[in-house]
């Protein structure tokens, strides 16, 4: 139960509604939609144990569940809506060893923000933008609008102020923490030369904070202004290639990728960000005939940092931005003429020797060592056994 969920609207209930929902349950769904809309959850069933919610509930957060607020605990009573602040919502449901009940359903779906301001996390900068009909609305113009470093222009339209603004420049500000990485930058609008200011500067106060799964974009108004709140949440640009040796020179960019039986696959993950402070770690891979099921015919290559094929190894990458490993093709290539590959890579802060990053195979992989983590899903495939490749005697 529980999961990633991208789509703009759908249900969400308890297992096995509506029979009744299982013991020691704990349930986790992640609602992130497009980027600059809110998330809208109107329950329309609830039956649980009991009316304390100390043994069964559901829980509703206003983002990802350690790093942002309790909308609500619930388990019975009236059905309430809740809507979140950003375009990320998480609901968990837990069950004791007590007894069970239907559970609930819920229905959710996305409404359009406030688009005066709006704000995007990207790889490699924040792009931020201003309605021109905003500034207009308070009195200014877009020729008024800077940022920190005046250096940095915005390209301005007919109808927006636009500003890319990079990780590590334009006076782009990186602090630390302990479970996060914030950056932060301020767009000012003033009315600049005036011996007499009839009008307050606005300050758009623009930040990213890559907190345990997710980045969180936040942009608000300070100085004497209607407060305006954005945040948005996103998503790591990650991707794996295949390369033809041990060199890492030439990239494989045939697809499906042909290989022999005996083969070695040679593979980087490469983490597409600006931010040269981060560490790419390949967690977990597994191979399946099916890229929608990694769990009924799945090969364990490696597994929370531990190697579970005895050819899999890693080689040195030039930066922490890459990852490089390899290994062996036989044991599941023999048994399925095409395969493919689903690999879980963790980002960490480079230098916290506290992160999984770093503690590599740990035999049974430890949470909330280093909160600054985040895991990132990548498929890759198909891979397919060459024709006429010999069988080594394996009929499988």
């Amino acid at each position: 139960c529980g999961g990633s969920i991208s789509d703009s609207s759908g249900m969400v209930q308890s297992p096995y509604y509506p029979g009744s929902y299982p013991n020691n349950a704990d349930c986790e769904w992640e609602i992130q939609v497009e980027s600059n809309f809110r998330v809208t959850l109107t329950f329309r069933d609830i039956a649980m144990q009991s009316s304390t919610c100390q043994h069964d509930y559901i829980e509703v957060y206003d983002g990802p569940r350690r790093s942002s607020p309790l909308l609500g605990r619930l388990c019975s009573g009236s059905f309430p809506t809740f809507v979140s602040s950003s375009n990320m919502m998480t609901i968990r449901f837990h069950s004791d060893s007590g007894g069970s009940f239907r559970g609930f359903q819920a229905h959710y779906s996305s409404i359009p923000a406030d688009h005066n301001t709006t704000l995007q996390c990207l790889p490699d900068y924040m792009h931020a933008v201003v309605s021109r009909d905003y500034l207009q609305s308070q009195g200014y113009s877009a020729q008024m609008v800077t940022l920190n470093d005046n250096r940095c222009r915005p390209t301005i339209t007919s109808q927006e102020v636009v500003f890319n603004i990079p990780y590590d420049g334009c006076g782009t500000i990186r602090e630390e923490n302990n479970d996060t990485i914030n950056y932060s930058n301020t767009i000012r609008v003033s009315s600049s030369g005036h011996i007499i200011k009839r009008k307050k500067n606005i300050n758009l106060h623009i930040s990213c904070k890559m907190l345990q799964k997710t980045w969180m974009q936040v942009m608000y108004t300070a100085e004497d202004t209607v407060d305006v709140n954005e945040y948005q949440f996103g998503r790591y640009d990650m991707n794996i290639t295949f390369y033809d040796s041990p060199a890492f020179s030439r990239q494989v960019r045939s697809s499906p990728y042909f290989i022999d039986l005996n083969q070695n696959l040679y593979l980087q993950a490469c983490l597409h960000s600006s931010d040269p402070n981060l560490k790419v770690f390949v967690d977990t891979c597994v191979a399946s005939p099916d890229p929608r099921d990694f769990n009924t015919l799945a090969y364990d290559i490696v597994r929370n940092g531990c190697p579970r094929d005895s050819s899999y190894a890693t080689f040195y990458s030039p930066s922490s931005h890459f990852a490089r490993f390899k290994f062996n093709a036989f044991e599941f290539i023999s048994r399925h003429p095409s395969v493919y590959l689903k690999c879980e890579l963790m980002v960490c802060r480079l230098g916290d020797y506290s992160s999984h990053c770093y503690r590599g195979c740990t035999g049974r992989a430890k949470r909330d060592t280093s909160p600054a983590e985040e895991k990132v899903d990548v498929v890759v495939g198909p891979i397919r056994r060459r024709e006429g490749a010999a069988q080594s005697g394996n009929t499988t």
